[in-house]
């Protein structure tokens, strides 16, 4: 009885070690990020041109070895980044779909801590037992237009059974050719995943998909959900509440289901939405620490100890974000008084080169949303809803549009502004106002219904205190908000 209380004694002061020594290198690797950080790669909008000079430095590199695994449909090179003399394979694959971006630059991060000169003990661990292979750009045509499908317009992760992507084909031969022990499949989701029940984005979710209807667990698959459990307590230290669980139904024609099934333990992460976080510069930190902690763990076999039913306790993703809710305002339609929730979104308009964006503003639901979350949420009651008006002096030109004093104008209820010359190029104005066309004429009723892009004032005791501009909230005494862009409009 002695010898066996011993033995678990033993056992689990090695897991409580391997544990501690695991934060303590997390917490150095999130302190020191900016030393790694590629400066090169600063917002989401990343072309296939913009890495070429980032991997052939690699390439460069004698402690590397980058190899061309193969070409999308329109012809950009598809290439492959390894290190590392283990005989374990760890395979990290992004943009899959194109205008997912956030690992792809975190990629870049981690190869760059990989060729300094620190750590050294760390990175001689992970080099001598596992050989790592990284695949930053998989959809390069996507990333060229910001879209989510390759140019023959599927979705790549729907392509494992039939292979008719060439992109496809690349991801499948490479896993094979490697064999690959562990899979890390890198993905972005919708700013609107929470937490399941709680007000909290889900900034990082998690996946060790299923191989099969049963959703049967193996050693493959609960390798993979081991790792996630061991990533999911780090992100907890630095977006507390913020991680989610996708559902693991299985779905026959994606590469991850497939992957898992071919016998290679894939973990997918999604980086989904943070707070004041648009270009996902946190959410990529958050990758590259963790990813790099899992590794690592994965070197030094670590996580083998870890509960598999600690998966479970991770809340699955809901989808009830808004950026901004609205409750309790009081809305006047045809003579009477309704108590309305307003949800509202933004979805990115991207310019012709897909270089950039503005944002329109709509409304995604209204009614009772009490079981909704916002990433801001304001409490309007005792605010009435009241239209805007249309400022009733021509402004000549884009330029004295500019010099207008915005917030004066809002106070005084006028929100559409009429401009002589509108440049065909601008769409959207840094101003909290919009931009409409000579003899512009608003509805004579202000309705509000899902899909409709919301712009409005709010009053109190007779006096206009809020506006709604794009869907953005102005506090007008005070100016602020979290106003990005107005909208050019112009009647038919």
């Amino acid at each position: 009885m002695k010898s066996l209380v011993l033995s678990i004694v033993v056992v689990l002061s090695v897991v409580f070690n391997s544990y501690a020594q695991q934060k303590e290198i997390t917490s150095s690797l999130y302190s020191t990020y900016d030393t790694y950080k590629e400066g090169s790669l600063k917002e989401r909008r990343i072309k296939h041109k913009s890495i070429q000079p980032l991997l052939q430095k690699f390439a460069n590199n004698t402690k590397f070895k980058v190899a061309k695994v193969g070409e999308s449909i329109e012809g950009r090179s598809i290439s492959l980044v390894s290190i590392g003399t283990g005989k374990i394979n760890v395979f990290l694959w992004s943009q899959m779909h194109g205008d997912e971006p956030t690992a792809t630059q975190a990629i870049f991060d981690i190869l760059n801590f990989l060729n300094a000169d620190s750590f050294t003990d760390e990175k001689k661990e992970i080099l001598s037992n596992l050989t790592l292979h990284f695949l930053p750009m998989l959809n390069p045509d996507g990333a060229e237009y910001y879209t989510r499908s390759n140019t023959l317009g599927i979705d790549i992760n729907r392509d494992a059974l039939h292979l008719q992507s060439p992109e496809g084909r690349v991801l499948k031969r490479v896993r094979d050719s490697l064999k690959a022990d562990f899979g890390f499949n890198l993905h972005d989701q919708s700013t609107y995943y929470n937490a399941e029940r709680t007000n909290k984005p889900a900034t990082i979710s998690y996946l060790a998909p299923a191989y099969n209807y049963e959703k049967d667990i193996n050693s493959v698959r609960g390798n993979a959900m081991k790792v996630i459990v061991f990533m999911n307590s780090i992100i907890q230290k630095y977006a507390p509440g913020q991680v989610g669980r996708y559902n693991d139904d299985f779905e026959p024609r994606a590469f991850g289901d497939n992957i898992q099934k071919w016998g290679t333990s894939a973990i997918l992460i999604e980086s989904g939405g943070n707070y004041d976080d648009i270009e996902k510069q946190e959410i990529r930190k958050l990758n590259y620490v963790s990813i790099l902690s899992a590794i690592y763990t994965i070197a030094n076999g670590s996580y083998a100890n870890i509960p598999i039913d600690d998966y479970n306790k991770i809340p699955e993703n809901d989808r009830k974000m808004f950026d901004l809710k609205m409750t309790n305002v009081s809305y006047n339609l045809l003579g009477k008084t309704y108590k309305l929730d307003i949800g509202i979104n933004h979805t990115e308009i991207d310019n012709p080169k897909h270089t950039d964006f503005y944002n329109l503003g709509k409304i995604a639901d209204q009614g009772d949303l009490s079981t909704y979350y916002g990433y801001f949420t304001f409490n309007a009651k005792g605010y009435t809803i009241v239209p805007a008006k249309v400022y009733p002096k021509t402004i000549a030109n884009l330029d004295q549009f500019l010099g207008l004093n915005a917030l004066s104008l809002l106070k005084e209820g006028f929100m559409y502004i009429p401009v002589a010359t509108i440049p065909s190029k601008v769409k959207s104005t840094k101003l909290p106002l919009h931009i409409v066309n000579t003899g512009y004429v608003l509805p004579k009723t202000l309705r509000l219904t899902p899909g409709k892009n919301p712009n409005f004032f709010l009053e109190k005791n007779g006096k206009i205190v809020y506006a709604v501009v794009n869907g953005y909230l102005i506090d007008l005494t005070t100016g602020k908000g979290t106003f990005t862009n107005g909208l050019v409009l112009k009647n038919d």
